[in-house]
């Protein structure tokens, strides 16, 4: 089983910064594509950036420029950097992680952090 575990959430400020980490465990073979997503309420889960083994990077166009991407193959775990945060960031936010196992394709989920940028 791929376990999916997220941090770094919280209360910020408009303007703030907040550095999101997600570790992956399990017995894994390989983690190909790691990406994050957000939901707010009542929206649905949009997709904010992807980074492949080898640190090929896509972003949204509502944050490109503001959030950065990065992984630690070593430590199976990849953030995002969240900078001149607004109001409208404020969301649950997901890592997410393809890859495989002894039995095949894995597409895990971690359980989500909350984010709000308020003042």
């Amino acid at each position: 089983q791929v376990q999916l575990v997220e941090s770094g959430g919280g209360l910020v400020q408009p303007g703030g910064s907040l550095r999101l980490s997600c570790v992956v465990s399990g017995r894994i073979l390989t983690i190909d594509d790691m990406g994050w997503y957000r939901q707010a309420p009542g929206k649905q889960r949009e997709l904010l950036a992807t980074i492949t083994s080898g640190g090929s990077t896509n972003y949204a166009d509502s944050v490109k420029g503001r959030f950065t991407i990065s992984r630690d193959n070593a430590k199976n775990t990849v953030y995002l950097q969240m900078n001149s945060l607004k109001p409208e960031d404020t969301a649950v936010y997901y890592c997410n992680a393809r890859g495989q196992v002894l039995r095949g394709p894995y597409q895990s989920w971690g359980q989500g952090t909350q984010v709000t940028v308020s003042s």
